[in-house]
């Protein structure tokens, strides 16, 4: 296949091409704009490749917007026909039809639009409650991507504020995470594969690599991508254990690979277990036990109300 430009690459470079006349061209609210390319899709993760140009793949970028007060419908709608009328062509990319209220991923954005189709929250969230209403994934794209050029500042502060969790949703987070692993890990794939149930002991190594991958992204401090690129995602953080565990989904399930794999489970428990009770300062009698691990993390929630809550209420 034909050599690949990065998507962020390729929008940079046609924002710092044609953004720059826009930024020209409306003097009077230049400084109220924020330019750069976020949210949905494999490119604004840095994950794309050649086989992401068979769709919504094209030269563009995102102008976003402030309330109404500070930039009005007006301006907004000069704005959306200035970029509209932007070249439609560029490094031998072809630009999609742009909306007249603008594109989903590229094009002029509100800034609280933006953030609201993620979240569910106009400034994404804030008390314990709304954070655990957010699907990762969603968090995970309302910051990724690159911003180019941000004067006033706010669409930066709002993802600098919900770059990564809370520490108190985080343990809740991290509780749920861990004991998932002991159930789904060590206690329901060895059961079914004692029982020669294949499929459910695949379904429980699903079970567990999922959580286990959760419990590595809230230790890194990141949001857990969609989940065709959480092991590309993982790799960067962790790739000896990015490797193991596709191991463990892509094996059979079989008495002897089975009892090999479960090893290969308690052993990973351990491992977790170990950087767990150093990272929360936890010692003593069970400290090397993960369902132990996960209720003393729950304990440490600073926040009755979330502490109490299920220890569930964060998976």
């Amino acid at each position: 296949m034909a050599e690949h430009i990065k998507g962020l690459e390729l929008s940079r470079l046609y924002f710092e091409e044609y953004g720059r006349i826009i930024e020209a061209d409306f003097p009077q609210i230049k400084d109220f704009l924020a330019f750069g390319l976020a949210g949905s899709g494999s490119e604004c993760f840095g994950y794309d490749d050649a086989f992401s140009e068979d769709h919504d793949f094209e030269p563009g970028f995102c102008i976003f917007l402030p309330d109404e007060q500070t930039v009005n419908r007006r301006q907004a709608f000069l704005l959306e026909r200035a970029y509209a009328k932007l070249p439609d062509e560029f490094m031998g990319y072809k630009r999609a039809p742009v909306p007249p209220v603008g594109g989903n991923r590229h094009g002029v954005i509100r800034t609280a639009d933006f953030f609201e189709a993620r979240t569910g929250f106009a400034n994404g969230p804030r008390d314990a409650k709304e954070w655990l209403s957010v699907p990762e994934t969603a968090l995970a794209e309302a910051v990724n991507g690159d911003i180019f050029d941000d004067r006033m500042g706010e669409f930066t502060a709002v993802r600098s504020r919900i770059k990564s969790y809370p520490s108190d949703v985080r343990l809740k987070k991290l509780a749920g995470w861990l004991l998932t692993c002991v159930q789904a890990g060590q206690y329901n794939y060895p059961r079914c594969v004692e029982r020669g149930q294949t499929g459910g002991a695949q379904l429980a190594a699903f079970e567990f690599v999922t959580a286990i991958m959760h419990v590595a992204f809230l230790r890194a401090g990141k949001y857990m991508p969609y989940y065709k690129w959480a092991f590309r995602a993982l790799n960067d953080i962790d790739e000896e254990l990015s490797q193991t565990l596709e191991r463990l989904i892509s094996t059979p399930n079989g008495s002897r690979i089975g009892k090999s794999k479960a090893e290969t489970i308690d052993k990973l428990c351990a491992q977790v277990a170990a950087g767990i009770a150093e990272e929360c300062a936890i010692s003593g009698k069970g400290a090397d036990n993960l369902k132990f691990l996960a209720y003393a993390v729950n304990d440490k929630i600073s926040n009755p109300d979330l502490r109490n809550m299920n220890i569930f209420a964060g998976v």
